[in-house]
């Protein structure tokens, strides 16, 4: 599962790279701020392009919540939320039936535009976090669903069964998020695709010859460390895994 990202491009290299305009300038300053570990548990502010708008960036919560509830209830959801997840990722093969995606999956898809992201590896029951980027170092793209509260949007991030490359890093839960490639970015946000488009494209996998991926430091997972820091995303060896990828 996808709960841990980072974002370290500036605004403008995004809206560059998806042909897209912030839609509020006075937020400029807060994202090209880098964000080297986002935790999505403590549910922070990120930047999707809108199925409604997609021609924008606009700030995000992460964590989906229901779109009869009120900005007021967002915080109290949360808290109830976090036995299910947090509302973080949302399974794809759920899309079309879950009561709480359903109602986006035709006119609330997102993309939620990365500079990498973090999945845990298991290894003689001790957990070790590897940082996945495009090997070009161009932001990703991530699939969503989300929902307007008031004046907010919530997203989660969608997940499928792992690529060969992911089973082999996330190999207990052997899930992955759902990354789409430049060619089908766009078409991702198209409001004129049917079920079986967006099956399609959720289907599809990133080629994994333009992903690279490395272990860093288990600060990752530590409460008492700030993480938020330009050396989490570093590669820190472990002797137990060399060899490992």
């Amino acid at each position: 599962m996808c709960f841990h990202t980072s974002t370290t491009h500036k605004t403008k290299k995004l809206e560059e790279h998806f042909k897209v305009t912030l839609n509020t300038e006075s937020v400029r300053p807060i994202f090209d701020k880098p964000n080297y570990h986002l935790n999505g548990f403590a549910h922070p502010n990120m930047l999707v392009i809108p199925q409604e708008r997609k021609e924008v960036l606009a700030p995000g919560v992460w964590g989906l919540v229901p779109s009869n509830k009120s900005s007021k209830d967002i915080k109290a959801y949360y808290k109830e939320a976090i036995k299910y997840g947090g509302g973080l990722n949302a399974q794809s093969e759920k899309l079309f039936q879950h009561y709480l995606y359903r109602e986006s999956a035709m006119t609330r898809r997102c993309t939620i535009p990365v500079t990498g992201f973090f999945e845990p590896h298991d290894h003689n029951k001790k957990k070790y976090p590897f940082f996945i980027q495009a090997k070009e170092k161009q932001p990703l793209a991530l699939a969503g669903i989300y929902t307007v509260i008031d004046t907010y949007i919530t997203f989660t991030i969608l997940t499928k069964a792992a690529s060969p490359l992911f089973e082999k890093i996330h190999n207990l839960k052997k899930r992955q998020p759902v990354i789409l490639d430049a060619a089908l970015t766009q078409n991702w946000l198209d409001p004129e695709l049917k079920q079986e488009d967006i099956k399609e494209l959720i289907h599809m996998d990133y080629p994994e010859n333009k992903l690279e991926a490395h272990t860093v430091s288990k600060d990752l997972f530590s409460p008492k460390v700030d993480s938020n820091v330009q050396t989490i995303v570093e590669k820190v060896s472990y002797t137990e895994l060399q060899g490992f990828i």
